[in-house]
């Protein structure tokens, strides 16, 4: 956080969300961190923030209050994006944001990793999906036992190349 960026982790239900605090609480706890623990935000401003990541990114929840661990597997997945985005941070980490959801909500969080990058934000997106990575990509590093072996740019970033770079160790391109 001291440095603005934004992390969704792997495994949400044990690093990203807080289970028994509201769909409101989880929203607002890095911008309530970021500002410290004794300048609160009224209730009312919570509210509001929550209620604008809500709507923006189609959280399916009856409300703000709505304890989180409530709420399917895609929408705390884009309750722990809401967090996010609402601290504006300058570098998004996403790993395997959409590891475990229904097509519906994986839909969605691609939609809206495309549009995010599209309005100018960075994003280092993280994912086994091959597929996944070609669609929400302008760049990709291919990394084999924690090295870089290849960087992939726009034209290259396709499927057929990546296999192929995977299994040549990155020595053709």
């Amino acid at each position: 956080m001291k440095y603005n960026l934004g992390y969704c982790p792997e495994d949400r239900k044990t690093e990203g969300i807080i289970p028994n605090l509201t769909v409101r609480e989880n929203i607002i706890l890095a911008l309530q961190a970021k500002r410290g623990l004794f300048r609160h935000f009224s209730r009312k401003a919570q509210i509001e923030i929550a209620d604008r990541y809500i709507r923006e990114l189609g959280i399916a929840t009856p409300s703000t209050e709505q304890t989180v661990k409530n709420l399917s597997g895609g929408n705390q997945q884009k309750v722990i994006l809401a967090r996010w985005l609402a601290s504006n941070p300058r570098l998004l980490i996403l790993d395997e944001p959409t590891r475990g959801i229904d097509i519906g909500a994986k839909t969605e969080i691609q939609k809206l990793i495309i549009k995010l990058c599209q309005e100018g934000m960075t994003i280092l997106f993280i994912s086994s999906e091959l597929e996944e990575v070609v669609r929400c990509s302008h760049r990709v590093v291919v990394l084999r036992d924690r090295q870089k072996i290849c960087e992939l740019m726009d034209d290259q970033v396709n499927e057929d190349v990546i296999i192929r770079t995977i299994a040549e160790g990155g020595r053709s391109l």
